[in-house]
């Protein structure tokens, strides 16, 4: 192939490099230019374009796509069109890819001119979801490189194995302290866990947390047909002969790994069970399961769903791409590192918690007037709130305006808070949300993140949540409690800003709460403070004539 600048009278047959334009004349870039083109082009008073000229041997760019293409696919695999230089290979049925990486990444050595991008190893596919991609980066590819290309390539260096309609057992183990609604939630998550992967529940049950209990339920599930065991415990297993491990090999089961290199998902146990022509896989979950977001569970559950095998060795080699996003159901690693300590710093450094105070709205309930600018006892009931904070063990406070934001400001001058404007505060209570999130300082460990128009909230309300948060035993979420009703302000642990991000409108992050019970602890209060604020004249009315002695 000849790349260059052409003249006019010798372009015809050059593929143009650059869309070109002359006198209401538009050839697009890949056209081919034929002597229809070059008289007008020459009429238009052109000289030269810029373009490739294909010598023989030389195949086009969509020809060499489509035939890289189709000696990559591997079963259930397909292939898209190949347009442009690409030809795109498009998962047949929802699976685990299965990448010969180093085929891959061989071909890719030999010449710029040809590019094959894939999915990592193992990935889980949707069904219809592109698995990987050949581009041609030149108009056209020489027959040397292809010959070096398909020969490296060999058959079929990605396929897909595609998810079998496994059966599931699901065994939950129970203790004093765990609540219902926390084994409903991870039930119902792990069910999510087993639909998207094609598979059926086909028991769901509950036992003591001890080993006879565990070994009963495990020889009940496999007499049902389950031909893979889940096992979430009560509490986290740590070490091999824990009680779930040892209910297992007492139920005739063989512990074949302990522990991934994948955070989150570390404590994992995997083991298996001789029954019949195949062995029936066993997985002790660890404490992450009980979050929807990925985790080292879902890499293990998605490779046994599509009938690839998983042993010592495959989980011991996850580790390097095994540091994954945040998720709720775990501090991050990094998080673990620098703050293994209680918030009460009686074992090493005390823990930052920081006040977030949501002052932004445009208080249209109460009328014409600016509640947060109303007074109680002589006070703006934003400085009264702002004040209670000011006086905690908050180590950091932020206040978010937005309506009215010089009168809110005035209103908490000389306070040692840092102020943050929200210019979307119409928008609803998440943007502000955010806003106050993001500003905070990167060595915070949680916020505790309260309303502007609470005026009963004091200190005291503030450093219990502190005091209860303790991201070691998952107590992530601080929530204030009277007689069962839960209120406000609410303790979050840093591992949530992120998913903070997610949430629109006017709301705040309360759907969050409901979707991590597990990490949620209650801080019991006497009085009715965590559930009052104040957003009509009505309720304004109340407070005030309660309040008066």
């Amino acid at each position: 192939m000849k790349f260059g600048s052409f003249a006019i009278d010798e372009a015809a047959g050059i593929i143009l490099a650059h869309t070109t334009r002359a006198d209401g004349l538009v050839l697009k870039k890949g056209h081919v230019i034929t002597s229809d083109d070059v008289a007008a082009l020459s009429a238009a008073g052109m000289t030269d374009v810029i373009g490739a000229r294909l010598e023989e041997g030389d195949v086009p760019e969509d020809e060499a796509a489509a035939r890289i293409a189709r000696q990559v696919a591997g079963a259930n695999v397909t292939l898209s069109a190949a347009r442009t230089g690409r030809c795109n290979l498009l998962a047949a049925h929802a699976g685990v890819v299965e990448i010969n990486a180093a085929a891959v990444t061989a071909a890719n050595l030999i010449d710029e001119c040809v590019t094959i991008a894939t999915l990592a190893d193992k990935d889980a596919a949707k069904a219809g979801q592109i698995v990987a991609t050949v581009k041609i980066i030149t108009f056209a590819v020489s027959a040397d490189v292809m010959a070096r290309i398909e020969s490296t390539l060999g058959p079929a260096a990605v396929k897909l194995a595609p998810y079998a309609p496994k059966r599931f057992a699901l065994i939950s183990t129970t203790a004093p302290g765990l609540k219902a609604s926390v084994m409903a939630s991870t039930e119902e998550i792990t069910r999510e866990r087993i639909t998207a992967l094609g598979g059926t529940t086909l028991s769901v049950a509950r036992a003591g947390h001890n080993a006879a209990d565990v070994t009963r339920e495990v020889r009940a599930a496999l007499a049902k047909g389950a031909e893979i065991v889940l096992i979430v415990g009560a509490s986290a297993t740590v070490d091999r002969g824990d009680v779930v491990p040892a209910g297992i090999v007492a139920a005739g089961g063989v512990i074949d790994h302990f522990g991934m290199p994948v955070d989150p998902g570390n404590l994992l146990v995997l083991a298996h069970v001789d029954k019949g022509p195949v062995p029936i896989p066993i997985l002790v979950l660890p404490g992450c399961a009980r979050s929807p977001k990925l985790n080292g569970v879902d890499w293990v559950m998605q490779r046994l769903a599509a009938g690839i095998a998983v042993g010592p060795k495959d989980i011991m080699a996850m580790g390097v791409g095994g540091l994954l996003v945040d998720t709720p159901s775990r501090p991050l690693p990094r998080e673990s590192a620098v703050q293994t300590r209680t918030p009460s710093g009686l074992n090493g450094p005390e823990l930052k918690v920081a006040a977030v105070i949501l002052a932004a709205g445009q208080s249209r309930r109460m009328g014409p007037s600016n509640k947060l600018l109303m007074e109680i006892d002589g006070m703006p009931l934003v400085r009264r709130t702002v004040a209670a904070l000011c006086a905690s063990k908050a180590s950091q406070v932020i206040v978010v305006t937005g309506h009215q934001e010089p009168e809110v400001r005035a209103a908490l001058k000389g306070l040692e808070v840092q102020i943050i404007h929200n210019p979307r505060y119409a928008e609803g209570l998440s943007t502000s949300l955010k806003a106050g999130i993001d500003a905070l300082a990167p060595d915070i460990a949680a916020a505790v993140v309260g309303l502007g128009d609470m005026p009963g909230v004091t200190a005291d309300h503030v450093n219990r949540l502190i005091a209860g948060f303790d991201p070691e035993v998952e107590k992530a979420i601080g929530v204030p409690v009277h007689n069962g009703n839960r209120g406000n302000p609410v303790l979050w642990a840093r591992r949530f800003f992120e998913d903070m991000h997610g949430v629109t409108g006017d709301v705040g992050a309360k759907a969050l709460i409901g979707a991590n019970e597990s990490l949620v602890y209650e801080v019991e209060f006497g009085d009715t403070a965590v559930l009052t604020d104040l957003d009509t004249p009505e309720q304004w009315s109340d407070y005030l004539s309660k309040s008066v002695p």
